[in-house]
C-alpha cells in the first residue's frame, strides 16, 4: 500500500462508514459528472476512504509557485468555475450564439456569387473577372482562420470574435460603397482576412466539453458552418433579382451586426482566462491574497518570441502534424468539390427554365441533406456515450470517431455521378432527380467535416482551434481556387455533354479523395504515434485522470516539438 493510502486509512476518525457518508455528500454536490462519481466509488472499493476528486483537491493545495513566491491557481482548484462544469443551458446558450456567428461568416462567402452578374454590369468587367471577389475572400479567409485562431487561445474567445466580427462589418461598408472594382476586391480581401472562422468556434467546443461528450457540440457547430454556405445562395437568388448590387453587402452587414450584438452578451469560455478571473475574485474577497491566474504571472504578458510561436503554430501544425495535414487536405478537397459542383447549378437548372429564384430554391435539397447527416449521428453519439459511461474513456480508440464516416463518405462519389447523368435536362430527366443526388453529396460533405473535426478536437483539446485552423485553411483556400475554374469547367469540357462530363470528373476526384478515410481508420494509431504534440497532450490528460488540460507547456508549443 502506498504511503498516501496509509495516511488516508490510518487517519483518526476516518472510518469506512464516515468515508461512505463523505462520498455520498460529495456525489450529490457533483452529480453533473459521472466520471468523477465513478472515481469516488472506486475510492470506497479500494478501502481508501477518499475519492480521486478529493485527492486532486488535496494535491492542488500544494500548488505551483513563481520565483517571487506567488501561487498559481490550478485547474484542480477552480474546476467548478471552468466551462466544463457549466450547466447545460449555459453551454447551449453560448453554442447557439456561435451557431449564428458561424452561419453569418459562411453566409458572407456564399451570397457573393449572386452579385457577380451585377458587378459585371456596374463596373464593366467580365463575369469571370468579377469572380475574383469570391476567390480573394475565400483565400484570405483561409489565412484569417490561421491567424486569428491561436490568439483566441492566448487572449480568450470573446474578445477575438468580437474584434473579428467588428472588422468584417466595417469592410462590408467599404464593399457596398466601393467606387470601382479594385476597391471592391480590396474590401473583400480584408473581410476574408478578418474572419476568424470556424477554427475559433470549434475551439470553443473544446472549452465546454470533455472528449467523451464533445460530439454533440461539434455536430451542432459543423451544421452551422456547412449550413451557412447553403443559406447564402438561397437568400441570394431573390436579392439578385429584386435588389441593386449594394444590397448584397448591406444584407451581409445587417446579419453580421445582429450576430455580433447577440455574441456581445455571451460569457468567455477559454479555461486560462477563467482561471485568471477566478484568481482575481479570490484576491478581492481576501480568501487568498497570494493566488494568481496562469496568464497573470507572465512577465511580459506575451513576448516577441511568443508572438512568433503563436502565429506560426497553426501553420506548423498544418505542415508537421500528420493528423492535421492528412485530414485537412481530405476535408479541403471535399469542400472544393462541393463549391465547384454548386457553380454548375445555374447552367444545369436553366435547362428546366429556372431563373434566379428557382436556382436559389434548388439549394434547399442540399440544406436538407445537411440536416439528414446531422441527425444521422445522433444514434451513434448516444450509443458511444453510454458505452463510455460504462467502460471509461479508453473504451474506444480515437479512430472510432471516423466509423460512421466510412459509410457516408461514398455518397459523395455516388451523388456526383448521379448528379452528372441526371443533368441531361428535359425531356429525358425530371428536375427532381439532380436535387436528390445533391442531397447525397451534402450528406457526405457534412460527415467528412464532422468526423475529421471531431477526431482533431479529441486529439488536440485546448489547441483544437489551431489544429482545426489547418482544416479551415485547406477548405477555404481550395474552395477559393475553385471559384475561378468552376464555371469554365462546366462550360468548356466536352461538347454535347459538357455539364455531364464536368460533374463526372468531380465524381472521379471524389473517389480518390475519400480513400484516406479508410487508411486513417485502419492505420490511425500509426499516425498518432508520429504526432509528438498530440501524444504529449494525451499523456498530460492521463495524468489528470483523463480530464482535458487547459493549456500546454511552453516547451510543448515550440515549433521543434511539433
Amino acid at each position: 500500500m502506498s504511503s498516501e493510502k496509509k495516511d488516508l486509512v490510518e487517519r483518526p476518525g476516518n472510518s469506512p462508514q464516515e468515508s461512505k457518508e463523505e462520498v455520498e455528500l460529495h456525489r450529490e454536490a457533483s452529480s453533473s459528472s459521472s466520471e468523477r462519481a465513478r472515481d469516488m466509488e472506486k475510492g470506497i472499493q479500494d478501502g481508501v476512504g477518499a475519492s480521486q476528486d478529493e485527492k486532486r483537491k488535496s494535491s492542488a493545495k500544494q500548488g505551483k509557485y513563481t520565483d517571487d513566491g506567488r501561487r498559481i491557481l490550478t485547474e484542480d482548484e477552480a474546476w467548478d468555475h471552468l466551462g466544463y462544469t457549466w450547466p447545460s443551458w449555459k453551454k447551449w446558450m453560448l453554442l447557439s450564439s456561435i451557431f449564428a456567428v458561424q452561419v453569418s461568416m459562411n453566409f458572407n462567402t456564399s451570397i457573393f456569387p449572386n452579385a457577380v452578374p451585377l458587378i459585371s454590369e456596374q463596373y464593366g468587367v467580365s463575369e469571370q473577372a468579377a469572380r475574383v471577389g469570391q476567390m480573394i475572400f475565400l483565400v484570405c479567409y483561409a489565412f484569417g482562420c490561421e491567424l486569428w485562431a491561436p490568439w483566441s487561445e492566448e487572449f480568450g474567445r470573446w474578445p477575438i470574435l468580437q474584434l473579428s466580427l467588428f472588422l468584417v462589418n466595417i469592410w462590408q461598408i467599404l464593399a457596398a460603397l466601393a467606387p470601382n472594382f479594385g476597391s471592391l476586391v480590396v474590401a473583400r480581401g480584408l473581410g476574408g482576412l478578418c474572419s476568424a472562422g470556424g477554427s475559433v468556434t470549434i475551439g470553443m467546443v473544446a472549452d465546454l466539453f470533455e472528449p467523451e461528450e464533445q460530439q454533440w457540440g461539434i455536430a451542432f457547430v459543423v451544421l452551422s458552418s456547412v449550413g451557412g454556405t447553403t443559406v447564402g445562395p438561397i437568400v441570394g437568388g431573390p436579392v439578385e433579382k429584386y435588389l441593386p448590387l449594394q444590397w448584397n453587402f448591406w444584407i451581409q452587414l445587417i446579419f453580421g451586426a445582429v450576430v455580433q450584438a447577440i455574441h456581445f452578451f455571451m460569457p468567455e469560455s477559454r479555461s486560462t482566462i477563467l482561471l485568471d478571473k477566478r484568481a482575481k475574485q479570490l484576491r478581492k474577497s481576501g480568501e487568498d491574497t497570494n493566488v494568481y491566474g496562469p496568464d497573470e504571472v507572465k512577465n511580459p504578458r506575451i513576448s516577441g518570441h511568443e508572438v512568433l510561436i503563436t502565429w506560426i503554430r497553426p501553420f506548423e501544425m498544418f505542415v508537421k502534424e500528420p493528423i492535421v495535414l492528412s485530414l485537412s487536405l481530405l476535408s479541403g478537397f471535399s469542400d472544393a468539390l462541393i463549391f465547384t459542383f454548386q457553380e454548375g447549378f445555374n447552367p444545369v437548372y436553366k435547362q428546366w427554365g429556372f431563373g434566379p429564384n428557382g436556382v436559389a430554391l434548388a439549394f434547399i435539397p442540399i440544406l436538407i441533406g445537411y440536416f439528414i447527416a446531422y441527425f444521422s449521428y445522433f444514434p451513434w453519439i448516444i450509443r458511444d456515450r453510454r458505452i463510455l459511461r460504462e467502460k471509461g474513456s479508453d473504451a474506444f480508440p480515437p479512430e472510432h470517431r471516423l466509423y460512421w464516416l466510412l459509410y457516408l463518405a461514398p455518397l459523395e462519389t455516388i451523388g456526383l455521378f448521379g448528379f452528372a447523368w441526371t443533368s441531361l435536362g428535359p425531356p429525358q430527366v425530371h428536375w427532381i432527380a439532380p436535387m436528390i443526388f445533391s442531397s447525397c453529396i451534402a450528406i457526405a460533405n457534412y460527415a467528412i467535416y464532422m468526423s475529421t473535426i471531431d477526431y482533431m478536437v479529441a486529439s488536440y483539446g485546448p489547441y483544437s482551434a489551431s489544429a482545426s485552423g489547418g482544416n479551415g485553411f485547406a477548405r477555404d483556400f481550395l474552395a477559393g481556387i475553385a471559384a475561378l475554374y468552376a464555371t469554365p469547367l462546366y462550360s468548356n469540357v466536352g461538347n454535347k455533354y459538357n455539364l455531364e462530363y464536368a460533374s463526372t470528373i468531380l465524381a472521379c476526384l471524389a473517389f480518390v479523395v475519400t480513400i484516406p478515410i479508410y487508411i486513417f481508420y485502419w492505420k490511425g494509431e500509426w499516425f498518432r504515434k508520429k504526432s509528438k504534440f498530440a501524444q504529449s497532450l494525451s499523456d498530460d490528460r492521463k495524468e489528470t485522470q483523463h480530464r482535458r488540460v487547459s493549456s500546454a507547456t511552453p516547451g510543448q508549443l515550440e515549433p521543434r516539438n511539433l
